[in-house]
Protein backbone atom coordinates (compact mmCIF):
# COMPACT_ATOMS: atom_id res chain seq x y z
CA UNK A 1 0.00 0.00 0.00
CA UNK A 2 1.04 3.58 -0.61
CA UNK A 3 -0.55 6.74 0.70
CA UNK A 4 -1.23 9.09 -2.17
CA UNK A 5 -2.45 12.64 -1.77
CA UNK A 6 -4.70 14.02 -4.50
CA UNK A 7 -5.01 17.82 -4.34
CA UNK A 8 -8.01 19.34 -6.08
CA UNK A 9 -7.64 22.59 -8.01
CA UNK A 10 -9.23 24.49 -5.08
CA UNK A 11 -6.65 23.04 -2.64
CA UNK A 12 -8.85 20.33 -1.10
CA UNK A 13 -6.65 17.38 -0.19
CA UNK A 14 -7.61 13.71 -0.26
CA UNK A 15 -5.17 11.28 1.34
CA UNK A 16 -5.93 7.69 0.39
CA UNK A 17 -4.28 4.30 0.64
CA UNK A 18 -3.79 2.71 -2.78
CA UNK A 19 -2.84 -0.93 -3.17
CA UNK A 20 0.46 -1.76 -4.80
CA UNK A 21 -0.09 -2.77 -8.42
CA UNK A 22 -3.06 -0.49 -9.02
CA UNK A 23 -2.61 2.74 -10.93
CA UNK A 24 -2.88 6.22 -9.44
CA UNK A 25 -6.04 6.60 -11.56
CA UNK A 26 -7.58 3.45 -10.07
CA UNK A 27 -6.83 4.77 -6.59
CA UNK A 28 -8.81 7.92 -7.37
CA UNK A 29 -11.65 6.01 -9.01
CA UNK A 30 -11.92 3.41 -6.24
CA UNK A 31 -12.13 6.18 -3.63
CA UNK A 32 -14.69 8.25 -5.58
CA UNK A 33 -12.39 11.27 -5.76
CA UNK A 34 -13.54 14.20 -7.89
CA UNK A 35 -11.44 15.58 -10.72
CA UNK A 36 -10.17 12.42 -12.39
CA UNK A 37 -12.72 11.31 -14.96
CA UNK A 38 -10.80 8.45 -16.62
CA UNK A 39 -13.22 8.25 -19.55
CA UNK A 40 -11.23 5.51 -21.30
CA UNK A 41 -10.95 3.36 -18.18
CA UNK A 42 -7.18 3.41 -18.12
CA UNK A 43 -6.37 2.51 -21.72
CA UNK A 44 -4.26 5.63 -22.33
CA UNK A 45 -6.78 6.67 -24.98
CA UNK A 46 -7.84 10.02 -23.50
CA UNK A 47 -6.37 12.63 -21.20
CA UNK A 48 -9.11 12.81 -18.56
CA UNK A 49 -6.91 11.43 -15.79
CA UNK A 50 -4.29 14.16 -16.20
CA UNK A 51 -2.51 15.50 -13.09
CA UNK A 52 0.49 17.60 -12.21
CA UNK A 53 2.93 15.53 -10.17
CA UNK A 54 4.32 17.41 -7.18
CA UNK A 55 7.77 18.73 -8.11
CA UNK A 56 9.43 16.68 -5.35
CA UNK A 57 8.18 13.48 -7.01
CA UNK A 58 8.79 14.08 -10.72
CA UNK A 59 12.22 12.45 -10.85
CA UNK A 60 11.13 9.54 -8.66
CA UNK A 61 8.46 8.23 -11.03
CA UNK A 62 9.14 5.96 -14.01
CA UNK A 63 9.45 7.78 -17.30
CA UNK A 64 6.67 8.19 -19.85
CA UNK A 65 6.29 6.14 -22.97
CA UNK A 66 5.48 7.74 -26.32
CA UNK A 67 1.75 6.97 -26.12
CA UNK A 68 1.42 8.89 -22.83
CA UNK A 69 3.43 11.79 -24.23
CA UNK A 70 1.14 11.92 -27.27
CA UNK A 71 -2.05 11.83 -25.17
CA UNK A 72 -0.82 14.68 -22.96
CA UNK A 73 -1.11 16.94 -26.03
CA UNK A 74 -4.88 16.75 -25.45
CA UNK A 75 -4.76 17.54 -21.71
CA UNK A 76 -5.88 20.80 -20.12
CA UNK A 77 -2.82 23.08 -19.86
CA UNK A 78 -0.14 20.38 -19.76
CA UNK A 79 3.10 21.17 -17.98
CA UNK A 80 6.15 19.77 -19.80
CA UNK A 81 7.83 18.84 -16.51
CA UNK A 82 5.00 17.79 -14.20
CA UNK A 83 2.07 16.52 -16.29
CA UNK A 84 1.27 12.80 -16.24
CA UNK A 85 -1.67 10.55 -16.97
CA UNK A 86 -2.52 8.72 -13.77
CA UNK A 87 -3.60 5.60 -15.68
CA UNK A 88 0.04 5.15 -16.63
CA UNK A 89 1.54 5.36 -13.13
CA UNK A 90 1.50 1.96 -11.46
CA UNK A 91 1.68 2.25 -7.68
CA UNK A 92 4.66 0.77 -5.85
CA UNK A 93 5.55 0.88 -2.17
CA UNK A 94 8.26 3.42 -3.08
CA UNK A 95 5.46 5.86 -4.00
CA UNK A 96 4.24 6.14 -0.41
CA UNK A 97 3.67 9.87 0.10
CA UNK A 98 3.17 10.72 -3.59
CA UNK A 99 1.32 14.01 -4.13
CA UNK A 100 -0.53 14.84 -7.35
CA UNK A 101 -2.38 18.07 -8.18
CA UNK A 102 -5.49 18.04 -10.32
CA UNK A 103 -5.94 20.56 -13.12
CA UNK A 104 -8.77 23.07 -13.18
CA UNK A 105 -10.66 20.76 -15.54
CA UNK A 106 -10.23 17.66 -17.65
CA UNK A 107 -10.77 17.65 -21.42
Amino acid sequence: MAQITYVEHDGTRHEVQVATGLTVMEGARDNNLPGIEADCGGACACSTCHVYVDAAWVAQLPGMDEMEKDMLDFAWEPDPERSRLTCQIQVTEAMDGLVVHLPEKQV
